[in-house]
């Protein structure tokens, strides 16, 4: 495969993206809950990531440790 291929892959790909990112017609009805239901689903993730944060926060301090070590 060459450079050529790839790069028209990708303008294709990308303008696939734009084309279906802005639809022209949604004949579609969110009900009062289906809010609630995206902030439970945000809220869940933010407090997920939180408690991944905390169970791993040694191996993370570590990592920033040997990444910027420490020049006294």
């Amino acid at each position: 495969m060459n450079f050529r291929y790839y790069r028209i892959m990708s303008i294709l790909a990308l303008l696939a993206i734009i084309d279906l990112s802005f639809p022209r017609h949604a004949y579609a009805y969110l009900d009062p809950g289906t809010g609630t239901y995206l902030f439970q689903l945000l809220m869940a993730a933010l407090l997920g990531a939180a408690v991944g944060v905390k169970i791993f926060w040694y191996k993370i301090k570590l990592f920033f440790k040997k990444l910027f070590p420490d020049k006294r």
